[in-house]
């Protein structure tokens, strides 16, 4: 009896699933059409993001030509070393990946935070199975007031979710109100964000001797995200890894 009735409610969920596809289909999260593919990308929009899968570099995640082994690095990290352990990132950010980062970033869109959370769970699964606390990138509270959400939140919030995991938005606190990184150089990005993140004194006592999965959309030059993990570990954590939505890679990509 029990099974005929678990039957009937997959088939009843299944029928209400599929009539809710017909009459709302899903927004394409590159185009915004609607009815674009059977979810939230057409064929051709899929195949033209770049995921990045292995071989990538075990410190900064950037994709390598060769497969070296595990913990392989790349000539930047070997030559500078990141502030934090070890990187990884879902998609690489292009032209096909920029839409979908942006209407996150800068319009809150939230429809597609499943299918994010879903990429950055499969690219940094390894990283996610060690992590003791998942914490989000901080905005500046001036700027979460006037923009309503904080995207790398949502991110952090979706991963724990999926990971069974803990994600606290209160262990970094952004100090001051930094401007916009977009259009400065690695060095500029630098100084703009340096000593910009504190770890909250009500927080502090809980990173002590933790693994700590840092979480932010975008990986440029990593200069906030290296901000922030010197804050975490002056406040006592054993381990910071990043996980990001979106990586940009260049030819000449140093990450510092």
């Amino acid at each position: 009896m029990s099974s005929d009735m678990d039957h009937r409610a997959r088939m009843a969920k299944g029928l209400l699933r599929a009539t809710a596809e017909f009459l709302w289909p899903q927004r394409s999260l590159v185009s915004g059409q609607r009815g674009a593919g059977k979810g939230p990308l057409s064929p051709s929009e899929f195949a033209a993001i770049g995921f990045l899968s292995d071989p990538v570099c075990e410190s900064c995640g950037r994709p390598m030509e060769l497969d070296l082994g595990p913990g392989a690095q790349c000539a930047p990290c070997i030559a500078r070393p990141p502030r934090w352990d070890r990187a990884r990132a879902a998609l690489v950010y292009e032209a096909a990946s920029r839409r979908i980062v942006l209407d996150l970033k800068r319009s809150g869109r939230r429809d597609g935070l499943h299918v994010m959370t879903g990429w950055m769970h499969r690219a940094g699964a390894q990283l996610v199975a060690e992590a003791d606390l998942i914490v989000p990138v901080p905005l500046h509270y001036t700027r979460l007031v006037s923009r309503g959400f904080n995207q790398s939140a949502w991110l952090a919030q979706g991963i724990a979710r999926r990971a069974g995991l803990s994600c606290r938005v209160d262990v970094l606190k952004r100090r001051r109100r930094t401007p916009t990184q977009g259009g400065l150089s690695a060095k500029a990005r630098r100084r703009n964000v340096a000593g910009a993140f504190k770890v909250s004194d009500r927080a502090a006592t809980h990173l002590c001797g933790k693994r700590i999965l840092l979480v932010d959309d975008v990986l440029t030059t990593g200069a906030t995200l290296s901000a922030c993990t010197r804050a975490l570990k002056q406040a006592g954590a054993r381990q910071v890894d990043v996980l990001v939505l979106a990586r940009v890679v260049r030819e000449t990509d140093v990450t510092i």
